[in-house]
Formats: structure tokens, sequence, C-alpha cells
């Protein structure tokens, strides 16, 4: 079975990566594709620190929530959320369709780029055999 592999780059919108996850989410299940639509996301290193000091921020809200009202407390939670990222977001898809798919997965790889949360981004398609596959396919593998 041919793997092919797209890449998007998200830039720093979260927004837009979580919209995508939600589409691929729903063609997974609506159209029945468990194996043969994986995708992971990597997010930059700086993001990671981002979200340990939102988690540190917000142990310290609550310990000062007892001291402060309710809603100077809320209001300060809402600031310094964990989903919030300075760092840049990457999305790895893998298709993974037998040889005698051949016109699915054309009719796939022509469907990211007229979608929504796709459409602005430049998909990067790596078949089996093109230069830099490998590379893509260990990143794929490392990713959680």
């Amino acid at each position: 079975m041919a793997h092919i592999y797209l890449s998007f780059d998200f830039g720093t919108d979260e927004e837009k990566a979580q919209q995508a996850r939600h589409k691929l989410e729903m063609w997974k299940q609506a159209f029945r594709l468990d194996k043969k639509l994986l995708y992971k996301f990597a997010r930059a290193a700086d993001n990671v620190a981002t979200e340990e000091r939102a988690v540190t921020e917000e142990k310290s809200q609550k310990a000062s929530k007892a001291t402060k009202s309710a809603k100077a407390g809320k209001a300060k939670a809402e600031s310094g959320k964990p989903g919030a990222s300075d760092g840049s977001v990457k999305l790895y898809l893998r298709l993974a369709f037998s040889d005698h798919e051949k016109m699915t997965e054309e009719r796939w790889l022509k469907k990211f780029p007229s979608e929504e949360p796709f459409r602005e981004l430049s998909a990067k398609a790596v078949r089996e055999g093109d230069t830099g596959f490998r590379e893509l396919e260990e990143k794929f593998d490392a990713l959680d």
C-alpha cells in the first residue's frame, strides 16, 4: 500500500487548525476512512512552554481566587487560556489507499485544496519515491 503525505502550515492560526481537525474527523467517520486517513499535528517547541506557563498561572490564580472576588479571578483565567499559542502549527496527513483505489486517492488529493480550512494553505503532496519522502515519513512516525 503506497502512502501519500500532505503537509499544511497553519502558522499561528490555532483556530484554523482546529477547524481542519474537526473536518478531518468528520470525513473519517462519514466516509469510513479510519486507517486510510491519518493525521498528526506538530506544534513549535515554544508552544509547549506557553502551555506550561498558562498551567502554572492557572494554578496560582486558583490559589489567589480564595482572596479575590470570583469575577476578578474569572477574568484573569480567561486571559491566560492554555489554548492560546505563539508557535506555528503544522498538519501532517497520510493517505493510505491500496492500488485498486487510485481514483479515490486522486479525488481526495483534489478535495483538500477546495475545502475551507485547507483552501488558503498550500498543500505539499509527497508520494513514495519523491525526494523528502523518507524524512517526512520518519517525522510523521515520530509525532504522537
